[in-house]
């Protein structure tokens, strides 16, 4: 198993790298094998027989799997509980950029492995730092009251967003202290909203996009009406780079099938109770609302479930849709079924299928796709093409990697200061304490 490569940045590689991303952001490629992240699709998900801990990805030729740092060399949750790896960001600018890897750890007091835990004495959720250049992990934050700590983002002034995947989850802030990049202080920004956190997404003026992950469309408020969250939600600070204040909106869509069409931020709405104001307000509910990722001017949003239809059953598997923040409109953009296989069965089983399941996390490859990993067995990893042909849908989605683990998930995926390098993690590996952070990287 090789042990991930150190990284060297400075200044002229740095600007070179920005400069060189920027022209293939403007190439409009569209085969799977053009642009800075070319590749050759691999043919089918992983079969979890041919499981390899110490390559646990099925990946395309031309790449390699090394790992980063798992819980050999930082183990937060002992006594065989996997440290539950979610998402990453790098320190995106200021000093030593690129050089620091920051993960969010998904673990909450009362799930299910930890029911035998003193939730008294449970050390809560936390983010860890991997420093890059020395391979050295380290605690950042951590704390027995955060709960389920899920997504991250790098702010453009430089500090890091984190936010609990609970029912009332909290948004928090880390001022990563300047003189040492591996410590913080955090502060709760309750102005930003209460919500079952995952996605968080910043644009050019400083506006915070974020999720409610809640089943909108079958679980009910606790008034017990329907349908009761699942939103988008835009947060307005009152000053750019300032989370202590402003106003909070919700996405309301109308006109379409399936929270599709013509669309607009209702509110401002009660930022204490994200979930039933942006209801009450008119806001669109989805099914799981995930990650967020923008693109130019189009919002991304993973959608894990589909609208529920007879008997519960999901009319579709999940989707990725497409909110253009110019002109308004919501689309889906991947949908399985319409511009994307369906999954059916397990690998190694008679009649499977490689097909699309549970959408989770997103991200923006180097030359300016919108790449996605599923929540899923086995957790594939696609890469889908732009809309071209204008039609609100990508024009093609290829299959770019597949975890063989029997049992985990890939979380996380995300692109650092190096556009040659995916960071990806495996959560809830089949291995006692086998959790961790991988680079898959073009050679």
């Amino acid at each position: 198993m090789e042990i991930f490569p150190l990284i060297r940045t400075t200044k002229a590689n740095i600007l070179a790298g920005i400069a060189t991303l920027t022209i293939c952001l403007t190439v409009n490629a569209h085969g799977p094998d053009e642009g800075r992240f070319g590749f050759a699709p691999i043919p089918a998900s992983a079969d979890r027989q041919n499981w390899n801990p110490a390559s646990p990805w099925v990946i395309p030729q031309g790449f390699k799997q090394t790992l980063v740092s798992d819980e050999s060399s930082l183990n937060i949750y002992s006594d065989g509980i996997n440290d539950w790896y979610d998402m990453n960001t790098v320190n995106e600018t200021g000093a030593h950029v690129g050089r620091y890897l920051y993960r969010t750890h998904e673990v909450r007091c009362g799930a299910p492995w930890a029911i035998y835990l003193n939730c008294a004495d449970f050390p809560g959720g936390s983010v860890s730092v991997v420093d890059l250049n020395t391979g050295k992990a380290s605690v950042l934050v951590l704390d027995p009251n955060y709960q389920a700590v899920d997504g991250i983002r790098w702010t453009p002034w430089g500090t890091i967003l984190i936010g609990e995947e609970t029912t009332g989850g909290r948004l928090f802030e880390i001022v990563l202290d300047k003189s040492d990049l591996t410590k913080g202080t955090v502060y709760e920004r309750p102005a930003a909203g209460r919500m079952a956190h995952e996605g968080i997404a910043i644009d050019r003026d400083g506006a915070i996009y974020m999720v409610d992950e809640w089943r909108g469309l079958s679980a009910p408020c606790p008034d017990g009406s329907l349908p009761c969250g699942g939103g988008v939600y835009k947060f307005v600070p009152s000053m750019p780079g300032d989370l202590s204040s402003g106003a909070l909106y919700v996405l309301g869509v109308s006109g379409g099938e399936y929270n599709t069409g013509p669309a607009r931020w209702l509110g401002p709405i009660d930022a204490a109770t994200a979930r039933q104001s942006g209801s009450a307000a008119g806001g669109a509910s989805f099914q799981r609302p995930e990650d967020l990722e923008i693109i130019g001017d189009t919002l991304y949003v993973a959608v894990t479930e589909g609208p529920p239809g007879e008997h519960g059953k999901e009319l579709f598997e999940g989707r990725v849709l497409a909110i253009n923040l110019m002109s308004m409109r919501v689309s889906n953009f991947i949908q399985p079924g319409a511009n994307v296989p369906v999954e059916k069965g397990r690998p190694g089983e008679q009649g499977f299928e490689t097909g699309m399941d549970n959408v989770d996390n997103l991200a923006t490859t180097p030359d300016g796709r919108l790449m996605i990993i599923e929540d899923n067995v086995p957790s594939d990893i696609w890469v889908a093409d732009l809309d071209h042909d204008g039609d609100g849908q990508a024009d093609n989605v290829w299959l770019f990697a597949s975890l063989s683990d029997p049992e985990a998930e890939g979380t996380g995926i995300y692109f650092g200061k190096d556009p040659k390098i995916l960071f990806v993690n495996v959560q809830h590996s089949k291995i006692k304490d086998g959790d961790g952070t991988w680079a898959i990287t073009k050679n």
